[in-house]
């Protein structure tokens, strides 16, 4: 699943299933999204979004779970706000973000998954 707004009144259907979801809203153009480009390796998941006049304090990303959200703080000169629920947790400690030019690359480490199957013994 995939929120940006520009404006609050634009919202996306929260009940989106998560599989291939993000790249359906990604493949889709609408004039009010910024440009977005989305990749995924073993590892990590890769997402460059486009956001001019933004600074790097103007921004506050946050991870939950499977959900990484990207807000503009107060004061900025632009209001941005988007969500992606991504199809497997994220690692928060090792992702990072960069802001360059305008674009802001971030890459979410993917968490690796944790077995806590136990076994019993039948009678």
């Amino acid at each position: 699943m995939f929120v940006a707004t520009t404006h609050p009144a634009i919202r996306r259907n929260a009940c989106a299933p998560a599989d291939r979801a993000l790249e359906r809203f990604l493949n889709s153009t609408q004039a009010s999204q910024p440009k977005t480009q989305y990749q995924q390796d073993e590892t990590a998941f890769h997402v460059a979004l486009d956001v001019p006049g933004i600074a790097r304090e103007q921004l506050a990303i946050s991870i939950e779970g499977a959900v990484v959200r990207i807000v503009s703080r107060e004061g900025a000169p632009r209001q941005y706000r988007a969500a992606y629920e991504l199809p497997q947790d994220i690692d928060a400690t090792l992702s990072e973000a960069k802001l360059e030019n305008g674009v802001l690359r971030l890459k979410l480490s993917k968490k690796i998954p944790i077995n806590n199957a136990t076994e019993i013994t039948i009678q």
